[in-house]
């Protein structure tokens, strides 16, 4: 006589469903941030491609450190069109901190290699950066160098490059770029040490400029040290080498 044999399915314990569930929660709570985080931050460089950006997190931090310090908190900053400043203030910048910066898209790979090899033997290098970078670190990130702040920086540069285009990059860039203590942007930085707007300055005041971006502290626009002077030369010629028009047609 045969005998019918009913299976049954094991338990599950109820250790290994509260882990299933708590996992499922997780992915949830993740996948929701993740997706928040992309919506603001495609809102908010979509909102900053046509609002001029008037203070960064960068100024904030120069303020209070000046506050804690007890120095003169005033910050220097005069947003200014770029078709209002002279053609030699993008050229400078350009020529100085990233001279391929109408050809890529927001990154020098060459360049971050040999920075790359060159911080593996214990040296630094300058201009591993772009233009694209500094902006995307100065308007909308911290200071730092930890790994997260660094995947930020290229998530926001890749995404000012594909909404705001070149020609607002470099406007934001000559707008927000320190140029001396408390002093931010080409038009300040005109207005502080030459007594004009940045509309009249000359190819060798732009290139005085650009040549104390990379250390606005430690150099100055308005008492150039001879390395400044150096410097300017060297950026006036690189400006003369690209021609005035490398940048008009962004």
């Amino acid at each position: 006589m045969a005998v019918n044999r009913i299976r049954t399915t094991p338990a599950v314990p109820p250790k290994a469903k509260s882990s299933a569930n708590w996992k499922s929660v997780a992915a949830r709570i993740f996948l929701k941030t993740m997706l928040y985080f992309v919506a603001i931050s495609v809102i908010w460089v979509t909102v900053l491609k046509f609002v001029p950006v008037w203070l960064t997190p960068y100024m904030m931090v120069r303020k209070v450190e000046a506050i804690a310090d007890g120095r003169k908190s005033k910050i220097y900053s005069d947003w200014t069109p770029i078709e209002e400043m002279s053609k030699e203030a993008p050229l400078s910048v350009v020529a100085s901190e990233d001279q391929l910066f109408p050809q890529h898209w927001g990154f020098d790979f060459k360049s971050m290699n040999n920075a790359f090899k060159n911080n593996l033997r214990g040296k630094k290098i300058r201009g591993a950066s772009t233009i694209t970078q500094q902006v995307a670190k100065n308007v909308f990130l911290w200071q730092g160098r930890d790994y997260f702040r660094k995947a930020l920086e290229v998530y926001f540069a890749l995404l000012i490059e594909l909404i705001w285009g070149k020609e607002r990059i470099l406007e934001v860039y000559l707008n927000v770029a320190e140029t001396g203590n408390m002093t931010f942007g080409y038009e300040a930085a005109s207005q502080r040490f030459f007594n004009k707007s940045s509309g009249s300055l000359t190819r060798a005041e732009a290139a005085r400029i650009a040549a104390v971006l990379p250390s606005p502290l430690r150099f100055s626009v308005k008492t150039p040290s001879a390395y400044t002077q150096r410097r300017t030369q060297q950026i006036a010629r690189q400006m003369r080498m690209l021609g005035r028009d490398y940048t008009t047609n962004l």
